[in-house]
């Protein structure tokens, strides 16, 4: 049996709070066939960072010319430093077979969306806003203004949730991370991705 298979680009988008990174990662550990997509920076590198390994890093003019280029799926300015997906790198992994993982905002996601065709696009939801509320406090990294902040923004990203192909409640991060997997699995199976040849015989055992 020869098989054919083109990789998915997995769009997944949720407010802070909802657990998002964290489904996120647990993905990227557990399955050795999904990678995060390696984004553009202006910003400095970091201690310890590399090139081309965290980030593509580049200068505001280098950006600006690849802007021109529309070599961009996404991007956005986040504390006076600009990041973006790169189209090619992503183009070359789907032709290889490969699976990438684009964890975005849903902004970044609808211009995905707009250039990609066939994406998988999940959208992580709390259980409620109390307990998205709860989890910002319990988290200690934010005052109370920035929370109802976050809360805000929060009701502002939900309303995108139907423009997603799913929806992904997090009540229990291990029932929400299988729900998860089962719709990798189930997305890995579609003829647009996986297109098996199958042959007129099985083959003939070694003697």
């Amino acid at each position: 049996m020869k098989e054919k298979r083109r990789g998915m680009l997995i769009i997944i988008s949720g407010p802070s709070g909802t657990g998002k990174g964290t489904l996120c990662e647990r993905l990227i550990q557990q399955d050795g066939h999904i990678a995060f997509s390696v984004s553009a920076t202006t910003r400095e590198p970091r201690e310890g960072e590399v090139d081309g390994v965290h980030y593509h890093f580049m200068t505001e003019a280098a950006f600006d010319e690849l802007l021109a280029k529309d070599a961009f799926l996404e991007y956005a300015t986040v504390h006076d430093h600009r990041y973006g997906t790169l189209r090619g790198p992503v183009e070359e992994a789907l032709k290889a077979g490969e699976d990438i993982l684009l964890d975005v905002d849903s902004q970044g996601a609808m211009g995905v969306m707009g250039k990609m065709e066939h994406t998988v696009s999940i959208f992580i939801l709390p259980p409620s806003f109390q307990a998205l509320r709860q989890r910002l406090h319990t988290r200690n990294t934010d005052d109370d203004r920035e929370i109802e902040k976050r809360l805000r923004n929060a009701r502002a990203e939900i309303k995108q949730c139907p423009h997603y192909d799913y929806a992904l409640v997090n009540d229990d991060l291990d029932v929400a991370f299988s729900r998860l997997t089962c719709i990798i699995m189930a997305e890995r199976q579609r003829t647009l991705r996986y297109l098996p040849e199958i042959a007129e015989e099985l083959p003939k055992p070694n003697r």
